[in-house]
């Protein structure tokens, strides 16, 4: 015979409750949180390429802006 899943220690539940919490404890055994990838790592994930660069004011500013040469 196996063990019990949940044992009283305190109070006389009744049988719907102990159905209800029955319910739950093996709903969240049931749960697995995802799996977490570690974040890939160097250029090619980087997203600031993405990104616009802020705009220079003043002479030759829009050669800093990324402007054609």
């Amino acid at each position: 015979m196996s063990a019990p899943l949940l044992t009283v220690v305190k109070g006389e539940p009744s049988a719907e409750e102990l159905a209800a919490l029955t319910v739950v404890v093996a709903a969240l055994a049931r749960v697995r949180p995802a799996r977490r990838r570690p974040l890939p790592v160097g250029a090619w994930a980087s997203r600031t390429g993405v990104l616009r660069r802020p705009l220079q004011a003043g002479p030759g500013g829009w050669r800093a802006a990324g402007g054609p040469a």
